[in-house]
Parts: C-alpha cells; sequence; structure tokens
C-alpha cells in the first residue's frame, strides 16, 4: 500500500543496491583531444596506435607547430590527426572537418604541413637498400623461393587522379594517372621511392632515369633487383623468361615470381592502409607529395609493428615485354639458372 505522505513510491534497498552495483561509469572525452578514445578507434581512423602518434606528433612537432596560439590554433596532435584521417579515409575535406571539428581551410593547412613534414623524413626513413645490413636482406629473399644476392623488388603502381579545374572550385573533371615506382626489400619496407611520372609513362623509362638506376650502373650495390617483364633485364636486374623450357628455366620463372610478390603485397598493405592513394582529389604536384608522404609513414608503421591490414596479392598487369635486354643481362640471367635452379 502506498504511503500518503510520500510523492513516489518507496523502493526497496536491496534495488537500490544491485542498480548501484550494475550503473555504468559514465565517460566524459575531451572532443578536441583526439588521443582521449581506445586504441581500436585510433587505429581504425587514424591507422596508428596511441603510442604511434605521440610519436608521430614528437617527431613533426618543429615542422608543424603553430607559432601562435591565438585564435584557438590547432595543437600539433590535432594538426597530425586530421592529416591521418585524410590519409587513411581518401575522403573530402569537408568530411575531415566535420569528424574534427574544424573548417575545410584549416583540414587543407594541417594537411600540407603534414605531408611537407614528411618530406623531410624521407632519407631517413626510405633507405636503400634496407636499414638492415645488406647480408641480411638478401637472406630474407633467399628464404623465400632460393633466389640468391637479391636486395630489392621493384615495380610501379597505378594511381588514379583528379585534379579541379579552375576557375569552378571544387569539380572534379580533370583525370590524371600517376605512375610511382617503389622498391621494398622483404620486410615489405620501402626502400626506394619515384614520385614524379605520368601514367603514360614506361615502366622501364621510370627505372632507366632514376637516380638509383644510376648508381647501380656505377657499382654502388652488391646485389641484383628483381622485376617482372615490362623491365629490361640487366646485369643487376633479373627478369623472367619471356618463353620459359621445362625445366630449369621455369624453376627460375616461379622463384623470381614468388620472391617479386613483396612488391605486391607492399602496395597493397600501402593502399589499404591509405585509403587515399586509391584516388586522389588533388593537383599533381600534391599528389606526388602526398604519395611520398604515405611511402614514410608506411615505414614507420611497419617500423613500430603497428597493425597490418590484411591484403591479397594482385595479379600483375598485363605488360608489353621488353625486348632491349642487355647481353651481360641475358649472360647472368643464364648463370644464375645454371648455378641455382639446374
Amino acid at each position: 500500500m502506498s504511503c500518503p505522505f510520500l510523492r513516489e513510491p518507496p523502493i526497496a534497498e536491496g534495488a537500490r543496491v544491485i542498480r548501484r552495483v550494475f550503473r555504468i561509469q559514465r565517460i566524459l572525452r575531451d572532443r578536441q583531444d583526439p588521443l582521449a578514445q581506445r586504441d581500436s578507434v585510433l587505429i581504425e581512423r587514424y591507422r596508428f596506435s596511441r603510442e604511434g602518434i605521440i610519436y608521430l606528433t614528437n617527431l613533426l612537432d618543429p615542422h608543424v607547430k603553430s607559432t601562435t596560439h591565438r585564435s584557438r590554433a590547432l595543437t600539433t596532435a590535432q594538426t597530425v590527426c586530421i592529416a591521418l584521417r585524410y590519409f587513411a579515409s581518401g575522403t573530402f575535406l569537408y568530411t575531415c572537418g566535420d569528424a574534427e571539428n574544424v573548417g575545410k581551410s584549416a583540414v587543407c593547412r594541417a594537411i600540407r604541413k603534414v605531408y611537407l613534414a614528411l618530406k623531410h623524413f624521407l632519407g631517413v626513413f626510405v633507405v636503400f637498400p634496407s636499414h638492415l645490413r645488406p647480408q641480411v636482406v638478401k637472406q630474407g629473399f633467399f628464404a623465400i623461393a632460393g633466389f640468391p644476392n637479391v636486395i630489392g623488388t621493384i615495380d610501379c603502381t597505378h594511381i588514379a587522379i583528379k585534379a579541379p579545374q579552375a576557375p569552378l572550385k571544387g569539380t572534379f573533371v580533370v583525370t590524371h594517372n600517376g605512375i610511382p615506382q617503389m622498391v621494398c626489400d622483404s620486410m615489405c619496407h620501402i626502400t626506394n621511392v619515384e614520385a614524379k611520372w605520368p601514367g603514360s609513362v614506361h615502366d622501364s623509362r621510370i627505372f632507366r632515369e632514376s637516380g638509383l638506376c644510376t648508381s647501380f650502373e656505377r657499382g654502388a650495390y652488391d646485389g641484383i633487383l628483381l622485376g617482372d617483364r615490362g623491365y629490361a633485364c640487366r646485369q643487376y636486374f633479373m627478369t623472367p623468361f619471356p618463353d620459359p623450357n621445362p625445366g630449369p628455366q621455369t624453376r627460375y620463372n616461379a622463384a623470381l615470381a614468388r620472391t617479386r610478390a613483396r612488391i605486391e603485397m607492399t602496395f597493397g598493405q600501402l593502399k589499404e592502409r591509405f585509403q587515399c592513394l586509391k584516388r586522389l582529389r588533388v593537383a599533381p604536384d600534391r599528389a606526388c607529395d602526398i604519395i611520398v608522404a604515405c611511402a614514410v609513414l608506411h615505414n614507420i608503421a611497419t617500423i613500430r609493428r603497428e597493425r597490418t591490414p590484411v591484403v591479397e596479392v594482385q595479379p600483375d598487369d598485363d605488360l608489353q615485354p621488353v625486348h632491349l635486354d642487355q647481353p651481360s643481362g641475358r649472360a647472368a640471367r643464364d648463370r644464375i639458372v645454371q648455378h641455382n635452379f639446374a
């Protein structure tokens, strides 16, 4: 029976105890602090854990920090997280701004600050043949399929670039194709990157006019590169046989394909980790800088053992084979077949 002197019905003391025990504690997070989220949320949004974002913040702070605190300037952590969200999602600037509670112009400036700052560290994190000793790199490649003396696998990948057309800002009607060339080691670390060529240029020309080719021609490296049939066979650059004979040449081609799959895995991880590389909505010159910045971030994530996206190795592009193989390259390829696959 209800009591006439109480406005609310009485609650048993046992029910109060149970409610107090099972009460969910409210957690109020600071919306201006991007690191206030759980690690799983940070990795999903920015592709880096909390420790990784703090490392990037400390690394890039001298290059991206605001010179003043007026007008509620963005902190270094906010600037880095805005750029990482754009790299990870590849969405429009308006969407990134809405997610981070800032305007479109602030997002654009933050992204530009970060990718220009990351370019300063290209020579620190992208090193050929690797951060490891050359012998360790060769052993890593040899363990894959028994291919000897390999210090890198090389290939090019296509990236769609939809550049804005002036004077109609915000409309993306001019479509380009970028074709960056990259080299990786057996651990999927990017060891060399060339990001300045349009998609109409052949892979063989990109390598022929690169600084890496010049260094190999001077004999600066003790080892060989592996590429597909889109490249010319050289003394330091092995490519598959166009029409292999059954036996040693077939085994050579199979070992080369298994070893060269590392560069395809690297491209897959790079594009899955940074979705913006699947289609860039920026001008071509800025696209080159973003590609280089993503390569640096990929190496930082790989070295720090951040979560690696699961990828499937894509089939090789149907390239027109190059018939300008050098005689010294054919002779070196025959020696490898005779000594290792006969």
